[in-house]
């Protein structure tokens, strides 16, 4: 266990928390430099009324723009859930170095059924840029957060 991890982690699911609460999806990312925060975002595709805001694919980009780069190989991004085909995508077209999630598609897929059917190992497989990907850090604290929420 990653002490480092878990607390970044415990970060993106206290904002995929304040994110459910809000009336959006309950999902939130953090993306980390040298043991540092540099941004954290929560999914706002209902607050927004905006189906691209969600928390990784906001974080990338308000990042990105704000700093004036598009090359994240020595960032880390903490994510409450697996990342979405999308995001994955934004995440391998600006080079990320690391992803780390809580809980996976498959999982969510078990609870609220079937979406869109490319999960990052797929996605990340057949991109140039790949992170190094670790899976279910703080898992079961993660899947709390879909206790009681319907999509």
């Amino acid at each position: 266990m990653n002490k480092k991890d878990d607390y970044f982690m415990r970060k993106a699911i206290e904002f995929a928390i304040k994110s459910k609460e809000k009336g959006n999806a309950p999902f939130g990312a953090v993306l980390v430099k040298d043991d540092n925060i540099v941004m954290i975002e929560e999914n706002e595709v209902n607050t927004l009324s905006d189906p691209t805001s969600h928390a990784e694919m906001s974080l990338i980009r308000n990042f990105c723009q704000q700093n004036r780069i598009t090359d994240l190989h020595e960032y880390i991004l903490y994510s409450s859930c697996e990342p979405c085909a999308m995001c994955c995508a934004a995440m391998s077209w600006a080079n990320l170095g690391k992803l780390v999630y809580s809980v996976s598609n498959d999982e969510l897929t078990k609870m609220f059924g079937d979406n869109i059917k490319i999960f990052s190992k797929e996605l990340f497989q057949k991109s140039t840029n790949k992170p190094v990907v670790v899976e279910k850090v703080l898992n079961k604290e993660g899947l709390k957060v879909f206790e009681k929420y319907k999509f």
